[in-house]
């Protein structure tokens, strides 16, 4: 099958005061998102990361957007997933059930947890199935960029040393280009093992929205969007991130503060 070239990510960059600034902007976004894709195909696929997003989308549980979104039309998957019990205290299932998912009238057939009953290898061979499931039924499309699953929004933040997903600077998994879901069992930051979408899959998405605040992000921040790599250093992670679409990055004034 032959593929059409990739076009030039557009990227957008968006500053605001306040990470309360920055919930009532991604809202308004997720949900305009929400309205356009589910006019244009009926359903409107998003992707998830752990850590302080599933709180920075406490906006669109509120009015309006909770009672305007047509929330039986989404389909819920993780970019990345610690390997344990989904009732772990560890587990980005849990903490989105806990939050965003536990107040939106989601269908539970909709959500796609991991299989948490395998082994790392296991669980992201089963989560790749069940996407290539999903595309043989014609629920997720394919890329005619990439080959690769086409998600709607991808939801991501980034770690202090520029981790995105579970793709990690130090860890080989970063450059995997054949598989769409992988795994890790040594993740520098706890817990070890992990299930994690590989980069082609990632960039394959519609629309990527990187969503970063605080401080302790600046450094990255000013690394991540060209101004502070150091020559000669291997790229980090968050700085392979593209979009078919569009990338829109959402920074308050912390995270963008040596910008």
């Amino acid at each position: 099958m032959a593929f059409a070239s990739p076009a030039k990510t557009q990227t957008k960059l968006l500053k605001f005061d306040t990470e309360e600034d920055v919930a009532v902007a991604l809202a308004k976004y997720t949900a305009d998102l929400s309205e356009k894709y589910i006019n244009e195909k009926g359903s409107f696929s998003v992707v998830l990361s752990g850590g302080t997003l599933i709180d920075t989308l406490r906006k669109l549980v509120e009015s309006p957007y909770k009672q305007s979104v047509d929330w039986s039309k989404w389909l819920i998957f993780w970019v990345d997933e610690r390997v344990v019990p989904l009732d772990h205290e560890d587990s980005n299932y849990l903490l989105a059930s806990r939050g965003f998912l536990s107040k939106v009238p989601i269908p539970p057939s909709n959500v796609y947890a991991i299989n948490d009953k395998k082994s790392p290898e296991g669980a992201a061979d089963d989560y790749e199935d069940r996407l290539k499931d999903l595309v043989s039924r014609k629920i997720l499309p394919i890329s005619n960029i990439s080959g690769f699953p086409k998600f709607d929004l991808m939801l991501l933040g980034m770690g202090p040393d520029g981790h995105v997903a579970s793709l990690f600077p130090s860890r080989h998994h970063r450059y995997e280009k054949e598989r769409w879901v992988t795994f890790i069992t040594d993740s520098p930051k706890p817990p070890p093992p992990r299930i994690t979408f590989t980069f082609p899959v990632i960039n394959s998405a519609s629309e990527i929205a990187m969503v970063i605040t605080g401080a302790d992000l600046a450094e990255t921040t000013k690394m991540a969007l060209g101004n502070g790599q150091i020559p000669g250093s291997t790229p980090l992670p968050c700085t392979e991130v593209s979009a078919e679409g569009e990338l829109t990055w959402f920074l308050d004034k912390d995270a963008a503060s040596k910008l």
